[in-house]
Protein backbone atom coordinates (compact mmCIF):
# COMPACT_ATOMS: atom_id res chain seq x y z
CA UNK A 1 0.00 0.00 0.00
CA UNK A 2 1.31 3.29 -0.81
CA UNK A 3 2.12 6.16 1.35
CA UNK A 4 -1.05 8.10 -0.37
CA UNK A 5 -3.10 5.37 -0.26
CA UNK A 6 -2.64 5.03 3.71
CA UNK A 7 -3.61 8.74 3.93
CA UNK A 8 -6.49 8.35 1.85
CA UNK A 9 -7.51 5.78 4.05
CA UNK A 10 -6.79 7.56 6.99
CA UNK A 11 -8.70 10.53 5.73
CA UNK A 12 -11.73 8.09 4.79
CA UNK A 13 -11.71 6.67 8.74
CA UNK A 14 -12.33 11.09 9.82
CA UNK A 15 -8.59 11.17 10.63
CA UNK A 16 -8.12 15.28 10.21
CA UNK A 17 -4.56 15.19 10.99
CA UNK A 18 -4.23 13.00 7.57
CA UNK A 19 -5.33 16.23 5.67
CA UNK A 20 -2.01 17.92 6.39
CA UNK A 21 -0.30 14.57 5.36
CA UNK A 22 -1.58 14.45 1.70
CA UNK A 23 -0.97 17.64 0.32
CA UNK A 24 3.09 17.63 0.68
CA UNK A 25 2.51 13.82 -0.65
CA UNK A 26 1.00 14.88 -4.07
CA UNK A 27 1.70 18.62 -4.06
CA UNK A 28 4.51 18.81 -6.91
CA UNK A 29 2.05 16.07 -9.23
CA UNK A 30 -0.97 18.22 -8.94
CA UNK A 31 1.04 21.20 -9.53
CA UNK A 32 2.65 19.68 -12.48
CA UNK A 33 -0.30 18.36 -14.10
CA UNK A 34 -2.34 21.98 -13.58
CA UNK A 35 0.94 23.59 -15.57
CA UNK A 36 0.32 21.26 -17.90
CA UNK A 37 -3.10 22.14 -18.76
CA UNK A 38 -2.25 25.54 -18.18
CA UNK A 39 1.02 25.98 -20.68
CA UNK A 40 -1.98 25.15 -23.45
CA UNK A 41 -4.38 28.12 -22.58
CA UNK A 42 -4.20 31.48 -24.11
CA UNK A 43 -1.22 33.97 -23.23
CA UNK A 44 -2.87 36.31 -20.68
CA UNK A 45 -4.21 33.35 -18.51
CA UNK A 46 -5.44 34.60 -15.43
CA UNK A 47 -6.12 31.28 -13.44
CA UNK A 48 -2.19 29.84 -12.14
CA UNK A 49 -1.31 26.28 -11.79
CA UNK A 50 -0.83 27.03 -7.80
CA UNK A 51 -4.44 28.85 -7.97
CA UNK A 52 -5.76 25.58 -9.84
CA UNK A 53 -3.92 22.83 -7.39
CA UNK A 54 -5.20 24.95 -4.15
CA UNK A 55 -8.77 25.31 -5.58
CA UNK A 56 -9.13 21.40 -6.52
CA UNK A 57 -7.67 20.37 -3.51
CA UNK A 58 -10.05 22.21 -1.09
CA UNK A 59 -13.18 20.49 -3.35
CA UNK A 60 -11.52 17.28 -2.91
CA UNK A 61 -11.60 17.64 0.67
CA UNK A 62 -15.00 19.38 0.87
CA UNK A 63 -15.93 21.89 3.37
CA UNK A 64 -15.49 21.26 7.55
CA UNK A 65 -18.37 19.53 8.88
CA UNK A 66 -19.20 17.40 5.58
CA UNK A 67 -18.63 13.63 5.53
CA UNK A 68 -15.41 12.53 4.68
CA UNK A 69 -14.59 11.70 0.96
CA UNK A 70 -13.89 8.63 -0.03
CA UNK A 71 -11.30 7.25 -2.30
CA UNK A 72 -10.17 3.59 -3.39
CA UNK A 73 -6.63 4.29 -3.75
CA UNK A 74 -4.42 7.01 -5.27
CA UNK A 75 -5.77 6.44 -8.77
CA UNK A 76 -9.03 7.31 -7.81
CA UNK A 77 -7.96 10.50 -5.62
CA UNK A 78 -5.94 11.42 -8.76
CA UNK A 79 -9.11 10.96 -10.92
CA UNK A 80 -11.04 12.60 -8.73
CA UNK A 81 -8.62 15.85 -8.93
CA UNK A 82 -8.81 15.75 -12.52
CA UNK A 83 -12.30 16.21 -12.65
CA UNK A 84 -11.97 18.83 -10.14
CA UNK A 85 -9.96 20.63 -12.43
CA UNK A 86 -12.20 20.21 -15.21
CA UNK A 87 -15.09 22.31 -13.34
CA UNK A 88 -12.81 24.61 -12.15
CA UNK A 89 -11.57 25.60 -15.69
CA UNK A 90 -14.82 25.39 -17.20
CA UNK A 91 -16.14 27.76 -14.47
CA UNK A 92 -13.56 30.15 -14.94
CA UNK A 93 -14.62 29.90 -18.71
CA UNK A 94 -17.93 30.45 -18.11
CA UNK A 95 -17.43 33.45 -15.94
CA UNK A 96 -15.13 35.33 -18.26
CA UNK A 97 -17.71 34.98 -21.24
CA UNK A 98 -20.15 36.88 -19.00
CA UNK A 99 -20.60 40.48 -20.09
CA UNK A 100 -20.05 41.74 -16.86
CA UNK A 101 -16.39 40.18 -16.76
CA UNK A 102 -15.52 41.64 -20.16
CA UNK A 103 -17.27 38.74 -22.50
CA UNK A 104 -17.30 39.29 -26.04
CA UNK A 105 -14.79 42.02 -25.75
CA UNK A 106 -11.50 42.47 -27.13
CA UNK A 107 -8.08 43.28 -25.84
CA UNK A 108 -5.94 45.89 -27.91
CA UNK A 109 -2.38 47.05 -27.62
CA UNK A 110 -1.33 50.37 -26.63
CA UNK A 111 -0.25 50.91 -30.58
CA UNK A 112 -4.21 49.90 -31.02
CA UNK A 113 -3.52 46.90 -33.39
CA UNK A 114 -6.19 44.32 -32.37
CA UNK A 115 -5.41 41.72 -30.65
CA UNK A 116 -7.28 38.36 -31.77
CA UNK A 117 -9.45 36.57 -29.56
CA UNK A 118 -7.78 32.95 -29.94
CA UNK A 119 -11.27 31.69 -28.51
CA UNK A 120 -9.60 29.21 -25.86
CA UNK A 121 -12.18 29.54 -23.42
CA UNK A 122 -15.04 28.44 -25.83
CA UNK A 123 -13.13 25.75 -26.53
CA UNK A 124 -12.96 24.19 -23.09
CA UNK A 125 -16.67 25.43 -22.93
CA UNK A 126 -16.98 23.18 -26.38
CA UNK A 127 -15.59 20.26 -25.03
CA UNK A 128 -17.07 20.08 -21.45
CA UNK A 129 -20.64 20.30 -23.55
CA UNK A 130 -19.36 17.61 -26.21
CA UNK A 131 -17.54 15.59 -23.08
CA UNK A 132 -21.00 15.86 -21.30
CA UNK A 133 -22.76 14.02 -24.44
CA UNK A 134 -20.11 11.93 -24.96
CA UNK A 135 -20.05 10.59 -21.16
CA UNK A 136 -23.70 9.37 -22.17
CA UNK A 137 -22.63 7.41 -25.05
CA UNK A 138 -19.06 5.80 -23.20
CA UNK A 139 -18.44 6.90 -19.86
CA UNK A 140 -15.22 5.44 -19.74
CA UNK A 141 -14.11 7.02 -22.72
CA UNK A 142 -14.71 10.38 -21.71
CA UNK A 143 -12.73 9.41 -18.16
CA UNK A 144 -9.69 8.91 -20.42
CA UNK A 145 -10.40 12.10 -22.27
CA UNK A 146 -10.63 14.07 -18.62
CA UNK A 147 -7.95 12.36 -17.47
CA UNK A 148 -5.74 13.58 -20.91
CA UNK A 149 -6.72 16.61 -21.18
CA UNK A 150 -7.93 18.09 -17.95
CA UNK A 151 -5.11 16.54 -15.85
CA UNK A 152 -2.28 16.90 -18.56
CA UNK A 153 -1.99 12.85 -18.16
CA UNK A 154 0.06 11.28 -20.62
CA UNK A 155 -1.73 8.24 -22.21
CA UNK A 156 0.24 5.80 -20.44
CA UNK A 157 -0.82 6.93 -17.11
CA UNK A 158 -4.47 7.70 -18.62
CA UNK A 159 -4.10 4.02 -19.09
CA UNK A 160 -2.80 3.15 -16.15
CA UNK A 161 -5.42 4.66 -14.17
CA UNK A 162 -8.19 2.92 -15.90
CA UNK A 163 -6.74 -0.31 -16.08
CA UNK A 164 -6.14 -0.20 -19.73
CA UNK A 165 -3.95 -2.00 -21.20
CA UNK A 166 -1.77 0.42 -24.05
CA UNK A 167 -3.11 -0.50 -27.02
CA UNK A 168 -6.79 -0.59 -25.69
CA UNK A 169 -5.66 3.19 -24.54
CA UNK A 170 -4.30 4.48 -27.75
CA UNK A 171 -7.61 2.46 -29.65
CA UNK A 172 -9.99 4.48 -26.96
CA UNK A 173 -8.21 7.69 -27.32
CA UNK A 174 -8.51 7.86 -31.26
CA UNK A 175 -12.07 6.76 -30.80
CA UNK A 176 -12.97 9.61 -28.31
CA UNK A 177 -11.02 12.72 -30.25
CA UNK A 178 -12.88 11.38 -33.60
CA UNK A 179 -16.36 11.32 -31.75
CA UNK A 180 -15.37 14.92 -29.53
CA UNK A 181 -13.99 16.43 -32.75
CA UNK A 182 -17.32 15.55 -34.47
CA UNK A 183 -19.62 16.44 -31.89
CA UNK A 184 -17.66 20.36 -31.88
CA UNK A 185 -17.51 20.76 -35.40
CA UNK A 186 -22.02 20.15 -34.84
CA UNK A 187 -21.89 16.92 -37.18
CA UNK A 188 -23.86 14.29 -35.23
CA UNK A 189 -20.93 11.47 -34.10
CA UNK A 190 -21.55 7.92 -35.30
CA UNK A 191 -22.66 5.75 -32.43
CA UNK A 192 -20.69 2.46 -31.68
Amino acid sequence: MSEVTRILSAIERGDQSATDELLPLVYDELRRLAAQHLAREAPGQTLQATALVHEAYLRLLGTEGAAAPCWEGRRHFFGAAARAMRHILVENARRKGRVRHGGGRRRESVDLDVVQADGVDQDVLGLHEALEQFAIHDATKAKLVELRFFAGLTLEQAAECLGYSPSTADRAWRYARAWLYAAMAGRTPERK
